[in-house]
């Protein structure tokens, strides 16, 4: 997964340069939890809601409110300072 590329389509104004791949990782490790990490990767590489859901024991619905609050927490300011090299 290119997490420079995920991450730059879902955050609005992003000011500076992101950090390097393993170090996007990380801060991504820190800040969601376990199952907001495992969404948020599965739908970026492509996999279908349907199969996140049965791998993190939930439904659908479930996967796709996590993968909002990926979203939001991604556009917090916050958030964004770890992501970018300063």
């Amino acid at each position: 997964m290119n997490y420079t590329q995920s991450l730059t389509n879902h955050i609005e104004k992003l000011v500076g340069t992101l950090k390097s791949e393993e170090e996007l990782k990380e801060v991504l490790k820190r800040k969601f939890t376990k199952k907001e990490l495992k969404v948020f990767t599965g739908i970026e590489c492509g996999v279908d809601k349907k199969t996140i859901a049965t791998h993190i024991k939930t439904d659908e619905q479930r996967v796709e409110e996590l993968y909002n609050n990926c979203c939001k927490k991604l556009n917090q300011e916050l958030f964004k300072k770890e992501l970018v090299d300063i």
